[in-house]
């Protein structure tokens, strides 16, 4: 089995779901970057799941590892419960969809027996013609907003905090919220917290474990990728794998 992203035998810089959003592009402002007046921000509908498997798997291919699972896991994560449909957006622009983030429920377990509900994201893909422009920042604060009015309380995720700490992340070791894949004294820089109500884990101290659905099978996923257009994975300088 393997997770999407992150590999837990990886050194603790590793961990990144998602391709670069959160940045200034070139010293322009994002709000500079991103003035397209043709782009939307939409739910995912049925009749899009191929296509934004195929940006998925174009967004991921060779980046972590060569090839990807990426677009195997988005595949399987909207027959879990856990999958959130009203988290599911994609970008489109000129028409063209371009953009996608999922987001999936997940848990707390406090140190006071409770289970508490939290939210966690990814993939978020970005088509390589967009990347570094602003799209992906765009698309995920849009989408963390909404997880707000929904009433979710937290996101938790594996990321770099170089950038998510720009989108209002923080290393959640610091709020007693620990990381089970690491020892429990250790303050784990890739595992990262964004509040999205105020006071909503005051006084709590737990452990976060991935959700079971970003694990998945690499023959299956193998046996998937045949469904798409073949292409050469590399082994490139910076995978995880």
């Amino acid at each position: 089995m393997c997770r999407v992203g992150l590999l837990f035998n990886c050194s603790a810089t590793a961990g990144l779901h998602v391709q670069q959003i959160c940045f200034r592009n070139g010293g322009a402002t994002i709000s500079e970057s991103i003035m397209n007046q043709n782009t939307i921000i939409r739910l995912e509908r049925e009749s899009d799941y191929r296509e934004v498997e195929n940006l998925t798997r174009e967004a991921f291919w060779n980046v972590y590892r060569p090839g990807c699972t990426e677009h195997y896991v988005l595949h399987l994560y909207r027959g879990n419960p856990d999958f959130i449909p009203e988290l599911d957006f994609v970008m489109e622009t000129d028409g063209i969809i371009m953009g996608h983030v999922m987001f999936s429920r997940a848990w707390i377990i406090a140190d006071d027996g409770r289970s508490i509900p939290i939210l966690t994201f990814g993939p978020i893909s970005i088509a390589p013609a967009y990347k570094r422009k602003g799209y992906g920042l765009r698309l995920l604060t849009h989408a963390m907003e909404r997880a707000g009015e929904l009433g979710y309380g937290a996101i938790f995720m594996e990321g770099n905090i170089d950038f998510y700490g720009k989108c209002g992340f923080d290393v959640a070791s610091k709020s007693g919220i620990h990381y089970y894949a690491e020892p429990r004294e250790d303050v784990v820089p890739y595992f990262l917290l964004r509040q999205l109500q105020e006071g909503f884990l005051e006084g709590v101290t737990g452990v976060y474990r991935t959700p079971e659905g970003y694990f998945v099978d690499e023959t299956e996923a193998e046996e998937f990728d045949r469904q798409f257009t073949p292409k050469i994975k590399l082994e490139l300088p910076g995978q995880l794998v």
